[in-house]
């Protein structure tokens, strides 16, 4: 991040190498990482805490498993800011020049891998939920529920923390001047896999199928229209998913380049000597950390609910979720909440309510 010298020739066997071997590559952002993380921190922090009381009273309120998901997601990017931002770029780097002790330092390493890990996975479970509630709705009322959501969250957050246990021998990019060993290789190939590689084809597949199935149903819709039959607007169904898309999009285009410029430090040239690198890696540092920020600015976006629960949290108040409305006909509750779309209450709604024929009104002679 900030051109301070890493790289002493105290032993003999580095005043041996070359001197294009011990030399640094240089810095050309100088304090600029330092003023846009403490920025980053300053803004996401309370924005992100913001967001999780938020989702708090959505949660309480609803009991949706979608709030709890979008919860844990709010909360791993917490401790992504605190350990990733705070602890690892602003204190060990900018203020302690990494002139602590080994052991802590490499204890904060996997801390860090492991909150991010939390972050990232954290959306996994929320995208698997909303495959299952668009693509098998009966199956998704039966096995989504706010206890499950927690069992789901727990595990997530469970694993996270042991996957980022080996990271605690990951190693520097900036100040190791050696190239990269056996074990450098694994961990690198092992974190893209788990940060980038793995996720996004879990987010690729189901979003896929996602798509395909409003499509289909968007198709549909005109021919159960003429039949008589009412089905809720495509905008309805699309509300959580378009939030759903706009997430792991935006993960997967702020992250893709932390991961190339990793395998290319790998193979190619290493950050520690090519400054060029050493550019690269900084500013896809600075993108990646970004999406710690963003979350809240998409589901303002998109999400009406969200915003009046934010509303209310910044004036204080505590009343109900929405405003009671007169309903303009008795069965208008049946149409409530997206699950009903599925479970045929329509159908049965107009079945019920169906005049009977003249033959069947008339009473036997």
């Amino acid at each position: 991040m900030i051109d301070w010298p890493n790289v002493t020739a105290s032993s003999q066997q580095e005043l041996g190498l070359k001197p294009e071997e011990l030399q640094k590559s240089k810095c050309v952002l100088g304090f600029i990482p330092v003023i846009y993380y403490s920025i980053l921190l300053c803004v996401g922090v309370p924005v992100n805490i913001l967001t999780a009381v938020a989702l708090s009273r959505l949660a309480s309120r609803t009991k949706k498993a979608l709030y709890y998901y979008l919860l844990a997601v709010t909360a791993s990017d917490i401790l992504s800011q605190l350990f990733i931002i705070f602890v690892g770029f602003l204190l060990e780097t900018a203020v302690f020049h990494r002139d602590v002790p080994i052991l802590l330092l490499h204890s904060v390493s996997a801390a860090e891998f492991a909150a991010n890990h939390a972050s990232i996975w954290s959306t996994v479970p929320l995208t698997v939920d909303r495959y299952v509630a668009l693509c098998h709705p009966l199956l998704h009322r039966q096995i989504s529920y706010p206890a499950r959501a927690r069992k789901n969250i727990g595990v997530v957050l469970g694993l996270s923390l042991v996957s980022g246990v080996p990271f605690f021998w990951w190693s520097d990019m900036w100040r190791n001047s050696n190239p990269p060993t056996a074990l450098d290789t694994v961990l690198i190939w092992t974190h893209v896999t788990i940060i980038y590689f793995l996720p996004c084809s879990i987010f690729l597949l189901l979003n896929s199928l996602i798509i395909h199935k409003l499509k289909v149903r968007q198709r549909q819709q005109p021919c159960q229209e003429e039949g008589g039959s009412k089905i809720a607007s495509p905008r309805l169904l699309g509300k959580t998913t378009a939030m759903l898309l706009a997430i792991t999009s935006v993960f997967s285009v702020l992250w893709a380049p932390r991961t190339v410029v990793v395998i290319y430090h790998l193979y190619v040239s290493s950050v520690h000597r090519d400054w060029r690198v050493h550019l690269a890696y900084d500013l896809s540092n600075m993108l990646a950390m970004l999406n710690t920020a963003v979350n809240f600015f998409l589901y303002c976006f998109v999400s009406k609910p969200f915003r009046g629960a934010v509303r209310d949290v910044l004036l204080l108040r505590g009343g109900p979720l929405y405003p009671r409305r007169a309903l303009p006909h008795p069965l208008a509750t049946t149409n409530a909440s997206i699950s009903s779309l599925y479970s045929g209450n329509t159908k049965r709604s107009q079945r019920d309510f169906t005049p009977l024929s003249p033959h069947r009104a008339r009473k036997p002679s």
